[in-house]
């Protein structure tokens, strides 16, 4: 309300200037009026050449017959209206006018220029205290930190879940702020910043804001990019305010957010480096060097990319402790499931844990989004709770995109779809060291025209060599199947994501695991350092880890061809079945659905959870993310 009644005020007063500068210009304002002695007047009386007068008091204005205006002051004459009137001249009296009203007059007179003073100086103000916002043109080297004091929804500990660890590292920091004696009688000394490392959505600022909720300190919030400006010298004076800021808040936290926008290595830039942004970093290490760790202000920076961060803004004395905000393991996962579901009116199918067993490799964010879109699923619906198929809808919908139902999927291609899926789920039921088979649907989703997916009971830290070979002979099952019902000439392009992840995992096993007997325990991930027979010697290998998968999963089909036959009729009919349920075909029992469930499940999706390990090949640090076949 502050800054709009700041802004009407300003436009009040530009209005009221322009209307006193046009009626001061106003034609005929400005006419020049001559000033002449009385007996000057009484002559050009006598002569006829004055055509009208108005006489105040003593004084007498008026105009001669040429049109110039005259003014003049009459001592005490009384033969000057007689003189007038007989002269023909026209004469206007008017009463004696006050002082107060000759005041007015004055103050009418100069009341422009007052008003375009008083404007001039409001917009100077707000230039220099940066108006209503602090980004004016004369505050440019102010901090934008901005403050929070939260004392109603404030974020604690308790709002944090999944990184026991990293808040077990910051919890000495929440004591000093709330009791820094404990540990300064000691000797010791506080960090002076501590660095939040994870990849995006993982809860740093969160966490950041939380340590500020526990001590109950002000928090000042900031992104690395708020200091760097097209002015050199900009960021450097923002930095020394933002820690005047501090110092006079303390004890408080200063929060970074995206640091490595203007902590980058120096010298790293373009044509040697980017002055400003060296100057912010210098003044940064200066600052953090300058004040006292007891004074009572943390500083708390949040990136994701360590690996570009200047060495010296690393080093004890200003980043003194590096704290990892991971990915969230299956019981983490299931702590910050709970944690986003207490807002949410729950059915009693709903199990957490269950949810957090498929959902590997999800970020706190990515959970929080996929507890959201199971909200907005029930909500659609008209539902007064959610369910567990809400969730489960949720999960496909994050992970493969929506549903296609208006897709239109010829018979003969429907019937592929379901053979492709039936030999994925059969060489699954039969390889060992696979994941539980989950479910199995030829409903489109995102760009696959089905899956088989399956819901792992622990996150795989480390793959073993049986496991590999397991997940490379599913992902050869649908062009397997394929080819055995339809022919070898008969094949689709379905097999495209298969193949990659196959070929992906092999790889992996025979360059970087020392899986291969005949390459040993070498590192051969660096394409461009091998020499031409050695890269040979490599895709030797993994053709040959493809090759016998292949083969291994074409005498599975083979072996069971009536149990394959079987769960493809039945995707065929129902379109989606649970791994219980595949198990049941494979094993020659009954479906064992009512004609209700069997209604239910025709067309539709099961009301249980459907949650998958992955979908697609992800190489990275610890190896891929096991992938599925689609």
């Amino acid at each position: 309300m502050n800054n709009i009644g700041r802004n009407v005020a300003i436009w009040v007063v530009i209005v009221l200037a322009a209307i006193g500068v046009l009626a001061a210009f106003q034609p005929g304002s400005h006419q020049v009026t001559q000033k002449i002695a009385y007996s000057d007047f009484v002559h050009d009386v006598e002569g006829h050449e004055v055509r009208s007068v108005t006489i105040q008091d003593q004084n007498i204005s008026g105009v001669l017959t040429n049109g110039t205006s005259f003014e003049t002051y009459a001592p005490e004459d009384p033969m000057l209206v007689p003189r007038l009137t007989s002269a023909g001249v026209q004469v206007t009296a008017h009463p004696s006018q006050s002082d107060d009203n000759s005041g007015w007059r004055y103050i009418m007179a100069y009341l422009p220029i007052l008003l375009l003073l008083g404007l001039g100086f409001m917009l100077f103000r707000q230039m220099q205290n940066g108006g209503a916002g602090g980004r004016g043109a004369m505050s440019f080297g102010k901090s934008r930190a901005k403050m929070m004091v939260e004392k109603k929804s404030r974020v604690t500990f308790a709002d944090v879940a999944g990184i026991e660890e990293a808040k077990e590292e910051l919890v000495e920091i929440v004591d000093f702020l709330k009791d820094p004696h404990k540990y300064t009688r000691l000797g010791g000394k506080i960090p002076k910043g501590v660095l939040l490392v994870g990849p995006p959505g993982t809860g740093k600022t969160l966490l950041a804001r939380a340590v500020a909720g526990e001590a109950n300190v002000p928090f000042f919030s900031i992104s690395g990019s708020d200091f760097v400006e097209m002015f050199v010298g900009v960021g450097a004076s923002r930095v020394r305010d933002m820690f005047e800021q501090g110092k006079k808040n303390a004890p408080c936290i200063i929060f970074i957010d995206e640091i490595d926008a203007v902590g980058r290595h120096r010298g790293a830039g373009m044509g040697g480096g980017n002055d400003e942004r060296e100057q912010t970093l210098n003044q940064m290490l200066v600052e953090m060097d300058g004040f006292d760790s007891n004074e009572g202000v943390i500083l708390i920076a949040a990136t994701n990319r360590p690996d570009v961060l200047d060495s010296a803004l690393l080093r004890p004395g200003r980043f003194d402790r590096q704290v990892v905000v991971s990915n969230p393991d299956v019981r983490g996962r299931e702590k910050i499931l709970q944690v986003h579901m207490k807002k949410l009116p729950l059915s009693s199918d709903v199990n957490p844990k269950v949810i957090a067993r498929g959902t590997v490799g999800f970020s706190g964010a990515e959970l929080a989004n996929l507890v959201n879109e199971a909200a907005l699923f029930a909500a659609r619906l008209g539902l007064r709770t959610v369910s567990m198929a809400q969730f489960d809808e949720a999960h496909d919908k994050v992970r493969m995109g929506a549903e296609r139902r208006s897709a239109v999927i010829e018979e003969e291609e429907k019937k592929m779809t379901a053979y492709h899926e039936a030999a994925h789920a059969l060489a699954s039921y039969y390889s060992p060291s696979a994941d539980p088979m989950h479910k199995a649907t030829i409903i489109p989703r995102g760009q696959a025209l089905g899956m088989v997916q399956s819901l792992p009971e622990k996150d795989n830290l480390a793959y073993r060599r049986q496991w590999c070979l397991s997940r490379i002979v599913i992902c050869m099952g649908g062009r397997v199947g394929e080819e055995v019902i339809f022919g070898h000439d008969e094949v689709s392009a379905g097999a495209a994501g298969d193949i990659q992840s196959a070929t992906g995992i092999a790889r992996q096993m025979v360059t970087r695991w020392g899986m291969s007997d005949k390459l040993g325990m070498m590192d051969y991930a660096d394409q461009d350092t091998l020499s031409g027979i050695t890269a040979r010697e490599v895709d030797q290998e993994v053709r040959k880890i493809l090759d016998e998968a292949y083969a291994t999963c074409r005498h599975i089909i083979l072996t069971h061809m009536e149990a394959f036959h079987r769960v493809a009729q039945a995707l065929l009919e129902y379109e989606t079945l649970t791994g219980e349920e595949i198990g049941r075909l494979i094993r020659g029992e009954p479906l064992g659905r009512t004609d209700e469930e069997n209604q239910s499940f025709h067309g539709r999706r099961p009301s249980v959870p459907s949650f998958i390990q992955g979908v697609s090949a992800s190489v990275g640090d610890d190896g891929p993310v096991a992938p599925q076949p689609a």
